[in-house]
């Protein structure tokens, strides 16, 4: 009897051990080559709250990790003056994209492109606006208005519907002559 109390102890020790190690390891949330550029993004981006450049930096490097939930979130939390910046709007609308958030996105893009808009007339640009940047939201917001005419509110789930809305938007050239 002695001898299957001891069997049974040990096996429950055994029970005990595994169930608190878990059955799977950590996993890094970020892919192995980005954690220490990211991580010294990081490190700038909270050393510097206030400096625009270092949160788009981070937010834009968290996207190219496949983490637009980090960037959101990120962009969310920032400071007024930050968020405001037309930069990290631009990389914000990209996030709210990739998290499926397609009305939003728009709403982002739109903003940045209202507040570029100076410079398509030849005015003095606002700060962080320039002929890419306007560029590059004034195709954004064209196929986001076709996602969100399209009844697509996820993006990366509805892949055919995608390209349709994206064909639709770049059917169309435009020639800005100064």
């Amino acid at each position: 009897m002695g001898l299957r109390a001891y069997g049974v102890a040990v096996l429950a020790a055994a029970a005990v051990l595994w169930a608190m190690s878990g059955t799977e390891r950590e996993k890094p949330v970020l892919a192995s080559s980005a954690p220490e550029a990211v991580r010294a993004l990081e490190l700038g981006a909270a050393a510097h709250p206030s400096d625009a450049e270092a949160t788009r930096a981070l937010a834009q490097a968290y996207l190219d990790a496949h983490q637009p939930g980090l960037a959101v979130v990120l962009v969310e939390g920032a400071r007024p003056v930050v968020r405001s910046d037309v930069r990290v709007q631009h990389v914000f609308a990209r996030a709210l994209v990739d998290e499926g958030r397609s009305e939003e996105a728009l709403a982002a893009e739109s903003g940045v492109v209202a507040s570029c808009r100076p410079v398509a007339d030849g005015a003095p640009a606002p700060a962080g606006c320039d002929a890419v940047l306007l560029a590059s939201a004034m195709r954004r917001t064209d196929i986001l208005r076709e996602l969100v005419s399209l009844g697509v509110e996820d993006a990366p789930a509805h892949p055919e519907m995608t390209l349709v809305a994206y064909q639709n938007a770049t059917r169309e050239a435009r020639v800005a002559v100064q």
